[in-house]
């Protein structure tokens, strides 16, 4: 529930990198690789007086629905879409979000769980709920769930949105269905749940990356590739760090000065991880950006896809590579964190000292022609200055005297040395 209870709407996206979408029917509900479309975007309902529970409203306004609808006859797995409840006691829109490392499993009230599945159509793409028998099945339940829009305060009684119960029943806004049923929260702020760790890295113009393995990240000699060694003192493993503008991101750059990229290209055909490489774009786009997220003491860097840089370990060829992706392992949990060694601090430009005045002690003031009466500070009446000439030369000896000369001028030119 922690991914949900500060949530206002969120994308769900599966063990195939694909985000839960409603489709435009208003009906079916399957998976797709865009994310940024409106159709990703579930709008999140915490269930009055039942922590434990949530409801997801798709951007049709209606709700997504374990139905008891067969995908196919004969088969286990049952319809998932997007429908309005028929009375107040239906459970088909209640899901129960169930922890999982760093994935969530949504849990229907029936102990089924929200499918995405795999393979050849009609199910590649579609989404189900079922309990998964095969061990190739057990991460399709698993989501990660991006926070779109994070709750900034609790808002009266009187503010909640009734909007479950009045489209149930057809009453007005203030009908005590509607109060019964749902809660919903509005805020304006675009953010996420995770923790940041940009702290670290404000303070940090190059930082060192050490894995889990306790090896560190480095930049091959090949200017294209990036590995895992043991050795942290080599100028490789040493990547300075550039703030994207105002935002909670940033960018590593090696010491070839290419920057840390998350591309597209599967580490191996088949398997979810994708390379993570040294490239020189000539546009900045968000593949060379990195969200630092704190856990504990250490961090994790995630990609704007929402996957994270990867150190992977085990027998070759994953041993001493990095890749991006999702871990769905508990052993492999540990693998997306870092710590982060500071190895040259950020010193801000130190402000330009202000011009200080010399103030000359009381018994030094310029005296005032004889003539003539006193000036105010804004009078022109007399220029004071002071000959430098008995500090030229030779330096400054230890017996002696200094002897300073001042010439008074006044406005009619006369000159009264002293």
């Amino acid at each position: 529930m922690e991914f949900f209870n500060q949530a206002k709407a969120v994308r769900l996206k599966s063990h195939h990198d694909k985000y839960l979408v409603a489709d435009e029917d208003g009906e079916t509900v399957r998976q797709s690789r865009d994310g940024s479309s409106r159709r990703a975007r579930w709008t999140v309902e915490l269930i009055q007086g039942n922590n434990h529970h949530i409801r997801l409203k798709s951007c049709r306004g209606k709700y997504l629905t374990a139905s008891e609808e067969p995908f196919l006859l004969g088969m286990a797995g049952k319809k998932v879409v997007q429908d309005m409840p028929v009375s107040v006691k239906d459970t088909a829109t209640d899901w129960e979000p169930r922890t999982e490392g760093f994935l969530v499993k949504l849990k229907t009230s029936r102990g089924k769980f929200l499918l995405a599945n795999g393979r050849m159509p009609p199910w590649r793409n579609s989404v189900t709920h079922d309990t998964p028998r095969r061990t190739g099945t057990h991460d399709w339940v698993l989501w990660e769930v991006d926070v779109m829009d994070i709750l900034e305060t609790i808002l009266p009684a009187s503010s909640f949105s009734p909007s479950f119960g009045s489209q149930l029943s057809g009453a007005s806004p203030l009908s005590d269905i509607g109060s019964q049923l749902a809660v919903s929260f509005s805020s304006s702020r675009l953010s996420t749940a995770r923790e940041s760790a940009m702290d670290i890295f404000e303070k940090a113009t190059s930082v060192r990356l050490r894995s889990h393995h306790d090896k560190y990240l480095t930049a091959d000699d090949d200017e294209e590739t990036v590995s895992q060694e043991r050795n942290g003192t080599v100028k490789n493993a040493k990547w300075a760090v550039e703030i994207v503008g105002h935002s909670n991101v940033i960018r590593l750059k090696s010491c070839f000065g290419r920057y840390l990229t998350a591309s597209n290209l599967p580490f191996f055909l088949g398997m979810t991880g994708k390379k993570v490489l040294q490239t020189s774009p000539e546009r900045l786009d968000s593949s060379v950006e990195w969200e630092p997220v704190r856990e504990g003491v250490q961090v994790r860097l995630r990609t704007r896809y929402g996957q994270y840089l990867r150190a992977n370990g085990g027998v070759p060829p994953w041993r001493n590579h990095i890749t991006h992706d999702i871990p769905h392992r508990s052993s492999t949990q540990d693998w997306i964190l870092w710590d982060v060694d500071v190895v040259q601090i950020r010193v801000s430009d130190p402000a330009t000292p202000p011009v200080q005045q010399q103030h000359r002690p009381p018994g030094e003031q310029s005296e005032t022609a004889p003539n003539s009466e006193p000036s105010s500070p804004t009078s022109p009446g007399f220029l004071c200055m002071q000959s430098d000439d008995s500090f030229e030369g030779s330096s400054v000896k230890n017996e002696g005297r200094a002897i300073h000369y001042r010439v008074a001028i006044n406005v009619d030119g006369d000159v009264d040395e002293k």
